[in-house]
C-alpha cells in the first residue's frame, strides 16, 4: 500500500506566510519611488523643533509591527486587489502633489501606499493585524501650514491670558497686548514655539504608544489620547507663567539654555500627569468593580 498523501507542494506553499524576499523588494521599490519626498521630510524633522518626535515614529511603528509577526505565522496571505487600487491612488496623489508642490499630499501618499501594499500582498487580515503601527506612521507627517496656523495662534493667546492672570495674582505688574506680556523688566513675546503645539504633538503620539503597551481596554486608551489636549495646553500655560515670573526677577534665565531645559522639564511633568490620569482611571475601574461585585472583591 502506498501512504496517503496529506498535502501537495502547492498546498504547502499556499500555507506559508508572506515571503521575506517579497517584502524586501516591495519595500525597496517604495523607498526608491519616494526617496525625494522622504529626504526632504527627514530634513524638516531635523530643522523643525516641533517635529523632534517624528524621528522615533518609524522605529516605534516598526518595533510594534515586529512584535506582531507571530500573529501572521499561521495566516495564509490572501492578496486583495483593492490594495492595488489604493497603491495606484497613492501614485496619482503623489503625481498631483508633485505638480502642485503640495508636501502634505506627497507625504501622506507614502503612508497610503504602504497600507495599499499590505492589503495587496497580505489581505484584509494583515491590515487588521498591523492597523495600529500603520496608523502611527501618520504622526511622522507635519500638519499642513494652514491647519498649523489655525491651531497655534489660539494656543498662543490662551497661554498669554493664563500667564497674565497668574502673574497678576502674584502681585507682579503685567500688561498684555495680544500675545505680548509687558513686565517691568522685560517684554515677553509668546511666539509659535511657546504655543504648546510641540508638547501637544509629541504628547498625543506618546499617549498612543503608552496606551498600547500599558493598557488593553480601548475606552481607556481613547480617554488617555483625549486627555493630552488639556494636559499639554495647561502645561504650556504654566511654562509661560513660570517664564514670566523668572523674567521679572532674573531676566537672563528667561531665555537660552535654561529656557530650553525648562521646556523639557514641563514636558516631563505633562507626561507624568498623563500617567497619573491613567492610574486614576484604573482606580475608578477598581472601585466600580468592587461596588458591582462586593463578594467577589472581598474574596
Amino acid at each position: 500500500m502506498t501512504p496517503a498523501i496529506t498535502g501537495s507542494p502547492r498546498a504547502a506553499k499556499a500555507s506559508r506566510p508572506l515571503a521575506w524576499p517579497t517584502l524586501a523588494w516591495v519595500s525597496a521599490l517604495l523607498f526608491i519611488c519616494y526617496a525625494p519626498v522622504l529626504t526632504y521630510l527627514a530634513r524638516q524633522w531635523y530643522d523643525d523643533p516641533d517635529l523632534g518626535h517624528a524621528f522615533f515614529v518609524p522605529f516605534i511603528a516598526g518595533y510594534i509591527a515586529w512584535k506582531k509577526r507571530d500573529q501572521i505565522v499561521d495566516k495564509v496571505p490572501k492578496p486583495n486587489w483593492w490594495g492595488l487600487a489604493i497603491v495606484l491612488w497613492s501614485g496619482l496623489q503623489l503625481y498631483i502633489a508633485t505638480l502642485g508642490a503640495e508636501l502634505f499630499l506627497a507625504r501622506t501618499s507614502f503612508v497610503i501606499c504602504i497600507i495599499g501594499s499590505v492589503l495587496l500582498l497580505g489581505g484584509v487580515e494583515y491590515v487588521r493585524i498591523f492597523a495600529f503601527p500603520l496608523f502611527l506612521l501618520f504622526f511622522m507627517i507635519p500638519i499642513p501650514g494652514v491647519i498649523y496656523n489655525q491651531i497655534t495662534f489660539p494656543l498662543q493667546l490662551f497661554a498669554s491670558r493664563v500667564a497674565e492672570h497668574a502673574i497678576s495674582l502674584l502681585q507682579i505688574p503685567v500688561i498684555r497686548e495680544g500675545n505680548v506680556l509687558e513686565l517691568a523688566n522685560q517684554k515677553l513675546n509668546v511666539v509659535e514655539a511657546c504655543s504648546g503645539i510641540r508638547s501637544l504633538l509629541t504628547l498625543t503620539f506618546l499617549s498612543l504608544v503608552y496606551g498600547y503597551f500599558c493598557e488593553k481596554r480601548p475606552w481607556i486608551r481613547v480617554l488617555l489620547f483625549l486627555s493630552t489636549i488639556p494636559i499639554a495646553v495647561a502645561a504650556n500655560a504654566g511654562r509661560v507663567t513660570i517664564t514670566g515670573i523668572i523674567a521679572q526677577f532674573k531676566p537672563e534665565l528667561a531665555e537660552g539654555m535654561f529656557h530650553e531645559a525648562q521646556g523639557w522639564l514641563i514636558f516631563m511633568i505633562a507626561f507624568a500627569l498623563l500617567a497619573m490620569f491613567h492610574q486614576i482611571l484604573l482606580q475608578a475601574v477598581r472601585l466600580y468593580n468592587a461596588r458591582q461585585h462586593p463578594r467577589f472583591h472581598h474574596a
